[in-house]
């Protein structure tokens, strides 16, 4: 009977204060012990984590060491005001919401609150339904804050819906592989690190690693090292604390993200200096906003790409070895499109399907020759080359020239399987090169690991 009298209770408030209350963390500062009382009392059995001060200096203490999402601030209290104490720390670094309790609404003590970085005003004395609606609307707003800023931030990047693919596409034998090892490392909380050329599919394989992992239900967040400037990009990642009154402060994408998995493409970008930050960030899960004195804490997965051989860059002198040895933890090196031309029609099919229903136009069919010419075609800018190709198909109703002028073999038939125009293809150049198998790879643009094991493969 009296569970279902708590569990009743539990119900009744996530319906009345939202589903984010039980995962706030909370400071309480006050000097009086039974207001302190009083508000742990309300707060504890409802929230994840309640800490309590007796005054500033020991608030301030406490914030050095751990992060809160809500600080409930008394105003009026020996030594230093509320108001005076919460000014300064948000000059150092002061990342929470904060809700001042006094007994005086005077607008001056009001107007100079807000300005402080104040959110919300409790006077006393107050009903402990009053400052449960206060803390909630704060956990409301700070996830809407998070929200708009991944969305306003993956706007800007210009990321493509194909992109969002949670889901590697294809059954060769190497992407199969890769399938498996996301699959292993997924449960792990280790760095990625995910190499090869432009347009294989990096971030798709760092999606579909978040997507695995246990923290799909939070953000995913893509940034591309390459296209922000690196003063621009510092505040980006870590956020940044005004100096005045008037300046407002920025979390950044490393606070935003936190639970959630941060994808760095394109690492080799980053200036040296922020590439020594960044270090440490992966090292002490700690960062420090520009401009704070104040470092804060953060949980994030950690992948990493590159199209350009990091080993070299650290030869170069481009790239900090302290930080490719601390990143390059696991290696998954995703295979150009040419060294799995199997996967091509799958890809092409998939594409066509997605993209023709976000223009709202019909589906082109793929004629035979189509099929022929995407088989020999070298796709120099891999999967994105593709995708591009079907689009521009599309718009235009038609597949490019030299794509639709492959003839059509007489003994190939139009239900032929891809399986078998690759093999067919494959053999014919490795006749021509009399079985030399390294000359055919030159010839077919593709690896003579890939051609040994299409021969394995057709042998067995």
């Amino acid at each position: 009977m009296v569970e279902t009298v708590f569990a009743s209770m539990n119900t009744t408030n996530e319906a009345e204060f939202g589903p984010w209350l039980s995962q706030a963390s909370i400071l309480v500062i006050d000097d009086e012990p039974g207001m302190r009382n009083f508000l742990v009392k309300i707060l504890r059995p409802r929230c994840k984590n309640v800490t309590e001060a007796s005054n500033t200096e020991e608030a301030s203490r406490i914030l050095d060491e751990e992060h809160f999402d809500v600080v409930i601030l008394d105003n009026i209290m020996p030594g230093q005001n509320g108001v005076d104490w919460l000014r300064e720390q948000r000059k150092v670094g002061f990342f929470a919401d904060a809700i001042l309790i006094t007994a005086f609404a005077d607008l001056e003590t009001a107007i100079n609150a807000l300005r402080a970085g104040a959110v919300d005003f409790v006077l006393k004395p107050f009903r402990s339904n009053q400052i449960l609606n206060a803390v909630a609307r704060s956990i409301d707003r700070l996830h809407l804050r998070r929200e708009n800023f991944l969305l306003r931030h993956e706007l800007k990047s210009g990321i493509k819906e194909s992109m969002r693919r949670n889901e590697l596409l294809g059954t060769s034998k190497s992407i199969s592989s890769i399938r498996e090892t996301l699959r292993r490392v997924a449960v792990l909380p280790s760095t990625v690190l995910i190499t090869g050329e432009s347009g294989t599919g990096k971030e798709v394989a760092a999606r579909a690693l978040h997507h695995m992992s246990d923290r799909s239900d939070k953000a995913f967040v893509p940034v591309n090292c390459s296209t922000i400037p690196s003063d621009v990009l510092e505040v980006e990642l870590f956020g940044s604390v005004g100096k005045t009154d008037d300046n407002k402060q920025s979390d950044g994408l490393f606070r935003y993200a936190s639970g959630g998995t941060i994808f760095l493409d394109e690492i080799t970008s980053l200036s040296h200096e922020l590439q020594g930050k960044l270090l440490r960030v992966i090292e002490s899960r700690k960062m420090r906003p520009v401009g704070a004195a104040r470092e804060v804490s953060t949980d994030v997965r950690f992948v990493f790409s590159s199209n350009t051989d990091l080993s070299n860059a650290v030869e170069a002198g481009t790239f900090r070895a302290d930080l490719f040895y601390r990143i390059n933890i696991l290696q998954i090196e995703m295979p150009p499109l040419r060294d799995r031309i199997e996967d091509v029609q799958e890809l092409a099919d998939t594409f066509m399907q997605e993209i023709s229903f976000k223009l709202g136009v019909p589906t082109l069919k793929f004629s035979n020759a189509v099929r022929r010419g995407f088989l020999r075609y070298d796709w120099p800018g891999n999967v994105r080359e593709l995708g591009n190709l079907i689009e521009r198909a599309l718009i235009l109703n038609e597949f490019p020239a030299e794509f639709e002028g492959v003839e059509d073999g007489a003994s190939m038939p139009l239900d032929d399987t891809l399986q078998s125009v690759e093999r067919q293809h494959i053999q014919r150049v490795l006749e021509e090169c009399d079985g030399n198998r390294a000359e055919a790879a030159r010839r077919l643009g593709v690896s003579r690991k890939t051609v040994d094991r299409k021969c394995a493969m057709w042998s067995s």
